[in-house]
């Protein structure tokens, strides 16, 4: 890296899936959005079994939308605390008719789609089984094919 340009940062890509390891990774996107002057996104990564469910009927879109919304709330409120400008999606993980659908993919084409320059996603497993955690695994493939910096925490 040339020293004659310095490292900026104008957003912040934070891919969640309503774990607390994925709060934690927002709460580091808002550090460095706050250090850089940037924005954050937040990306809702919808799992597989709520993907399915909901394709069936099993599962409540009015119930997952109002978990995702409830988990945006508290990010939104980690990112006002902080005076750093938030916006969020959410977006399937999984699709039945695309089998090279997958998370990480998934976070890959948001950053290329909101011109992120730096992604931080929760690394560690979720060992709660009743969570919704999608993004245990994504980890390595973001960190191996991202063009952008990665923080894996």
């Amino acid at each position: 890296m040339d020293d004659s340009e310095p490292f900026s940062v104008d957003t912040v890509l934070a891919p969640v899936d309503g774990s607390e390891e994925s709060a934690t990774a927002v709460e580091y996107a808002v550090a460095i959005a706050d250090r850089y002057d940037a924005s954050v996104h937040a990306l809702y990564v919808l799992g597989h079994g709520v993907v399915r469910g909901m394709d069936v009927g099993t599962v409540d879109e009015g119930i997952v939308a109002e978990n995702t919304q409830g988990f945006f709330d508290d990010v939104a409120e980690i990112a006002d605390d902080a005076g750093v400008s938030l916006s969020t999606s959410v977006d399937d993980g999984f699709s039945q008719s695309r089998k090279t659908r997958h998370p990480g993919n998934v976070v890959l084409d948001t950053a290329d789609a909101i011109d992120a320059d730096f992604v931080v996603l929760p690394r560690e497993p979720v060992t709660d089984a009743t969570s919704a955690e999608v993004l245990e695994k994504v980890a390595e493939y973001v960190l191996s094919y991202a063009s952008q910096p990665v923080l894996s925490v």
